[in-house]
């Protein structure tokens, strides 16, 4: 092999302009007479005759490639593009006449001004959103399509990079599962600061289906409490229907010590015929934990960005965030939307799910009862007042406190042979 003799540092004598005071630095192309610019086509920014001697001084091993290439202002990909083409030129003899194309150029018209808005507010708030969340944001409240990495690249551009944590590795997807949607629907609390500036935590409750990973529920509560849980499935199975099972911890909202033994809530899933099977551990309960880990990612720059500091506001935002998240952010673990998985099962005959009866219990159901004692003057308690109702003295009946406040006094218990006796109603408001 002999040895490679072709300048690698200054041009060589050709160069336009060169004098023994002047010479042109590979390593730093700045310093060309022609101002450097990568929307400037090649053609527009040197003659056709200049171009086909540099190329040919290459050929003649005269001159390097890293040289050739910052003397025509090329990454190294399109310099070989470049001397393909004329190499084929010259092998139809018409290397003197060749002359090069255009090179394509960035042709991307500029983000326009409102997404670059709404990029600066979530990716300047504290925390800042991450790439993928802008992304996302950008499709759901802009209707603009565009890749994480384009994010990316705008914001080191911009000083607007967030510091992002390490990550790890992405695990093996070989996980079990339910074949049926709606066989069974994962269920967990997770308490967190969501609410900016806010010392408190609040706890958002999720749902997800275990099957397709259709997120079907998701809220944010004060704290975990038994009305907290009766009112979000209530508000699930009204928006989905009703799954055969749920898979939860063994928490004493779900779990009693006694055999055979219903918690008020596992006896409301009981009375629609959905059951409980408890998670050996907090490690088989992976997709709801790592639902979790998305929220509490995701919902509080948002939150910040949006300035939303209250409840209710963010529960909006939530409704929001949900179905696209179902509908347009592709799983990882089954490479596509969840709403496709979940159209799929449904088109496959593979949906165990069952519609909301119509029953006249389902309020008092998703209530929390207390049996009360009605007192000699044949009145009940209602806050800081007595109340009269149709009940002899000292019989019990039912007290149904609902997640509004509302406070009703049954006959009996929820029955699904009977139909409720409503003795009293007392509106919140």
């Amino acid at each position: 092999m002999k040895p490679d003799h072709r300048q690698a540092g200054p041009s060589p004598t050709w160069w336009p302009g060169f004098s023994a005071g002047l010479s042109f630095k590979a390593q730093n192309p700045s310093s060309c007479h022609l101002a450097r610019h990568e929307k400037l086509q090649l053609t527009h920014r040197l003659p056709a005759p200049f171009i086909r001697h540099l190329l040919a001084q290459f050929r003649a091993d005269q001159l390097s490639a890293p040289a050739a290439q910052a003397e025509l202002q090329l990454s190294k990909t399109r310099f070989y593009e470049l001397y393909s083409a004329y190499l084929r030129a010259a092998a139809q003899g018409q290397a003197d006449l060749w002359t090069p194309g255009s090179s394509g150029g960035d042709h991307h018209c500029d983000w326009p001004p409102a997404v670059i808005t709404q990029l600066t507010t979530l990716l300047s708030s504290k925390p800042p959103s991450s790439y993928s969340a802008c992304a996302s944001e950008l499709l759901r409240r802009l209707n603009f399509k565009t890749d994480r990495a384009s994010v990316r690249r705008w914001a080191k551009e911009h000083q607007l990079a967030p510091d992002t944590r390490y990550k790890k590795p992405p695990q093996p997807v070989k996980r079990w599962q339910a074949r049926d949607l709606g066989a069974l629907w994962q269920y967990d609390a997770t308490p967190h600061a969501f609410l900016p500036g806010s010392t408190a935590k609040q706890c958002l409750l999720d749902l997800l289906d275990d099957a397709t990973r259709y997120n079907t529920g998701a809220r944010l509560y004060e704290s975990e409490s038994l009305l907290a849980h009766l009112d979000f499935l209530s508000r699930a199975f009204r928006a989905h229907g009703l799954p055969l099972a749920l898979y939860v911890d063994f928490h004493s909202f779900f779990y009693t010590q006694t055999p055979k033994a219903f918690t008020q809530l596992g006896a409301a899933l009981h009375f629609y015929g959905v059951a409980l099977r408890f998670a050996p551990t907090p490690q088989a309960k992976g997709k709801i934990e790592r639902r979790h880990d998305y929220w509490q990612k995701r919902l509080p720059p948002l939150l910040a960005a949006d300035k939303i500091i209250e409840l209710e506001g963010a529960n909006h935002l939530l409704d929001l965030l949900l179905p696209h998240a179902n509908t347009h952010e592709i799983h990882r673990e089954l490479g596509t939307p969840p709403q496709a998985a979940w159209n799929q099962a449904v088109a496959e005959k593979h949906s165990v799910l069952r519609p909301v009866p119509d029953c006249p219990w389902w309020p008092f159901v998703w209530s929390q009862r207390t049996p009360v004692r009605v007192g000699d003057d044949g009145k009940v308690p209602v806050g800081a007042q007595l109340h009269s109702l149709d009940a002899p003295p000292r019989f019990t009946v039912i007290r149904c406190l609902r997640y509004d406040g509302d406070i009703y006094y049954l006959r009996h218990a929820p029955n699904p042979a009977a139909k409720p006796l409503v003795l009293l109603h007392c509106p919140a408001f």
